[in-house]
């Protein structure tokens, strides 16, 4: 019960934090986008591709035998937001478009996959094309369901995970190495400045250790070294870790794993641990458009819900993902940017000849709307009350703003 907790505060914590978070303030790994996907890994038949199913509504193979996931599946799952659905209901809009979470089903990783053994070269490419991972950690016992090592131990299983992943990043880590060591033997004129040699070493030693990079301590200069030298390595990726249960433990909310599986994150890098059971969220979905059902479904489990809207949250305040509001008659939309960008750049996920031709953005908040506007579709009470702010260029944008861009283009745009 105390993991639920942990893991249902963090994303509220994060979302707090973005509040004074600028992209020159906080230096991160990865690409700074828009589009960033979270991918789904795990060993084969812990429920990954079920799991995706469920977050997706797609029927993804989720055979009982390794391997059934060859090719990685994508989709996009909308993010669950009551600001959202607060605003549709206000405007009726015809056209409603939320933010969307993008999502890769990657298949299973076995023992020796950083040297092929499987598929395992391929599906490591798959992770390294996605931005976050969800590990999916088996905690049930079902012998119907067979286990690749016969037995079930998430211990051992995020070891597996955690070696292959360093062994792929240490290839890839001295390849990138080599490369540029060998530029400067064909022209000593170009020579490598310390901190290449600082951060690359402390890199291998990270890795030759199985400590995933993003648990390193490291400076806004190493930070930017590694997002040139080695930008793909997966361990730098955030980490969520879901735990898969069987129904009964999810009822009660206690497992013999849990315990130990929160200590192992904690020595392995850290991430944030959400229990939850694919068994019992297919229950809730399989009655879903029967409310009779539905009820009766959740009155034999009082006080258990899904997660998967929670799953879904995490995954995209993980990415450093946040959104603003368009508001109309004919639509309402969320705008999904990344935190900290300042206006002209929000504005070019509308249309790029708006961030061209910017000249303001005239603001408020979702709380303030929704305190002052009286369910009115009238920005005027907001105005009156001095909320309604026109912001520059500089401006950083904050989650759930409600905003309108300002632009003028005048001229072609120059090639």
């Amino acid at each position: 019960a105390e993991l639920v907790a942990a893991a249902a505060a963090a994303p509220a914590a994060a979302k707090k934090s973005k509040k004074t978070t600028g992209l020159n303030e906080a230096p991160r790994f990865g690409r700074v986008r828009s589009n960033l996907k979270m991918g789904v890994l795990g060993l084969p038949n812990v429920g990954k591709s079920s799991l995706f199913n469920l977050l997706t509504e797609q029927s993804a193979a989720a055979e009982n035998y390794p391997f059934c996931t060859i090719d990685p599946n994508e989709s996009r799952c909308p993010v669950p937001d009551l600001r959202f659905d607060w605003l549709c209901d206000l405007w009726q809009s015809p056209s409603r478009i939320p933010a969307y979470l993008h999502i890769t089903d990657i298949a299973g990783l076995i023992k020796g996959a950083s040297e092929g053994a499987g598929l395992g070269n391929a599906f490591l490419s798959h992770i390294q094309a996605v931005d976050g991972l969800y590990h999916v950690v088996r905690a049930f016992d079902n012998p119907e369901v067979i286990h690749v090592d016969d037995s079930i131990d998430p211990i051992r299983d995020m070891n597996t995970i955690m070696y292959e992943l360093c062994r792929k990043d240490t290839v890839y880590v001295d390849s990138m190495r080599a490369k540029r060591e060998a530029d400067v033997k064909k022209d000593p004129k170009n020579k490598l400045p310390p901190v290449f040699f600082t951060v690359m070493d402390k890199v291998k030693d990270m890795l030759d250790k199985n400590i995933p990079l993003r648990s390193g301590t490291w400076t806004i200069e190493e930070v930017a070294k590694i997002n040139e030298l080695v930008p793909q390595c997966i361990t730098l990726k955030p980490i969520v870790y879901l735990v898969n249960l069987d129904s009964k433990s999810f009822k009660r909310k206690a497992n013999k794993w849990l315990v130990p599986i929160n200590e192992w994150v904690t020595a392995h890098g850290g991430g944030q641990i959400i229990p939850m059971s694919v068994d019992w969220e297919q229950g809730l979905w399989r009655v879903k458009d029967d409310p009779v059902a539905k009820e009766a479904y959740l009155a034999e489990t009082p006080g258990c819900k899904s997660v998967l809207p929670r799953i879904v949250k995490v995954g995209y305040n993980v990415l450093n993902l946040q959104y603003f509001f368009t508001a109309g008659d004919t639509e309402v939309r969320c705008w999904t940017i990344p935190a900290g960008v300042c206006a002209p750049e929000a504005a070019g996920v509308i249309h790029s000849d708006i961030e061209r031709g910017f000249i303001k953005a005239e603001v408020c908040s979702f709380e303030d709307f929704k305190t002052l506007s009286n369910g009115q579709k009238s920005m005027a009470a907001v105005k009156a009350a001095g909320k309604y702010r026109q912001e520059g260029r500089n401006y950083v944008m904050q989650d759930g703003d409600i905003v309108h861009f300002m632009f003028n283009v005048t001229a072609a745009k120059k090639k």
